[in-house]
């Protein structure tokens, strides 16, 4: 395996690794001020913030207006839904936990990435196929094993 796909690799198992811990600290967050609405803005803030100083640090050119303006509309959404679940695991995690919150959006993500896929949603079609499916399946029999609903808390 090249090196560039193994370092890549890390990278998504690192970010994975700190995606619950952000959750937890946004929790804490809203729980120790004006509650999860609060905290999740925090939390964007903060980011926009560190990427902001990036963007410099990089001198990455800026786009221009008109191209920014010749984007369709649906372009915007991913700050939407990066918001949507930012608060969203700030409301959850203190009620489910954690690891039901990561692995109940992990098989979202490939729920839905499989759809996305297979209609070619922004991207070629890339037809599911039985292996594909018998994989999402062990992610949504390893979510309902970590969730375990009915479970004490």
């Amino acid at each position: 395996m090249q090196p560039g796909i193994v370092g890549g690799l890390l990278l998504a198992v690192a970010v994975g690794v700190l995606l619950p811990l952000q959750a937890l600290i946004n929790a804490r967050l809203g729980h120790a001020t004006q509650g999860p609405l609060f905290a999740s803005f925090a939390s964007f803030l903060v980011g926009t913030l560190v990427l902001g100083a990036a963007l410099i640090a990089t001198r990455t050119p800026w786009p221009s207006t008109q191209m920014l303006g010749a984007q369709p509309p649906w372009v915007w959404l991913g700050g939407a839904i990066g918001a949507l679940y930012v608060l969203s695991a700030t409301v959850l995690v203190p009620r489910i936990g954690a690891a039901a919150l990561i692995c109940l959006v992990v098989f979202g993500q490939v729920a839905g990435s499989l759809l996305f896929d297979h209609y070619g949603v922004l991207n070629a079609a890339r037809p599911v196929d039985p292996w594909r499916l018998a994989g999402a399946v062990l992610v949504a029999l390893g979510a309902a094993m970590v969730v375990r609903p009915g479970q004490a808390g």
